[in-house]
């Protein structure tokens, strides 16, 4: 695993996984909306290639450029915590991208299959085995849909992968990692990984910290025998209590 594409690479986790990729000899190409504020972070990075641009605005034969022999391509995109980042365009932010990217690698042809590592939540359930939340989180989830579009958003982008990708891709493997309530720590700390939640996400959460889950998905890229472990899964990763 020698190069890797991250889109989301300038928000609060984006930014602890390019560290954590490069500092494991990765070469890491992220793509980002502001290149100045971002670069500011990361000096003399020989490994580290900044591309501004906005992914929704980029043609399949631009990303195309940028992505051609990557082994992975990881995503922390999400919404602005703001009145516009919330309910202003693009809405579908982070399931247009995943489709983008997908649509990518198959005009590529890659010789190997690419992996591609998804941040989302828990309270996103995964049908495929099938999850049964607490009634009282699909009650909420439920009116979430209604107003908290970044939420449909978290939905379709990991339905995408689910059922246009499925398991027998030719060209792409995935993984969905679902944090649970969103910590900042300044280090590494042990955390937990289970196939589903084991906690209500809306009345009982427990902390994730970002730099664990940067931590996680960087692992999945180095490690083989944990990609093969979650592939094609929603894994949830928790702080050890």
């Amino acid at each position: 695993m020698n190069k890797v594409l991250i889109v989301g690479a300038s928000g609060s986790t984006g930014k602890l996984l390019v560290h954590e990729l490069l500092q494991n000899g990765i070469e890491v190409t992220a793509i980002v909306r502001n290149s100045n504020s971002f670069s500011k972070d990361f000096h003399d990075q020989s490994e580290l290639h900044i591309v501004e641009a906005s992914i929704s605005e980029m043609s399949v034969q631009d990303l195309a450029s940028h992505l051609e022999n990557s082994d992975a391509v990881l995503s922390c995109l999400g919404h602005n915590p703001t009145l516009k980042g919330i309910y202003g365009k693009p809405r579908r932010l982070v399931a247009d991208a995943v489709a983008k990217i997908s649509e990518t690698i198959l005009f590529i042809e890659p010789t190997k299959k690419v992996k591609f590592i998804l941040m989302n939540t828990t309270g996103n359930s995964n049908p495929d085995i099938p999850e049964k939340p607490p009634f009282s989180q699909r009650c909420v989830i439920s009116i979430l849909r209604l107003i908290l579009p970044p939420h449909v958003d978290n939905e379709k982008a990991a339905d995408y992968l689910r059922i246009h990708i499925g398991q027998k891709h030719k060209y792409i493997e995935w993984v969905v990692v679902r944090p649970d309530s969103l910590t900042k720590e300044t280090r590494v700390t042990e955390y937990d990984i289970h196939p589903s939640p084991i906690k209500n996400a809306i009345f009982d959460s427990a902390p994730s910290s970002r730099i664990n889950v940067a931590n996680f998905m960087s692992k999945l890229v180095i490690n083989t025998e944990l990609w093969n472990q979650w592939k094609g899964q929603m894994p949830v990763l928790y702080n050890h209590a």
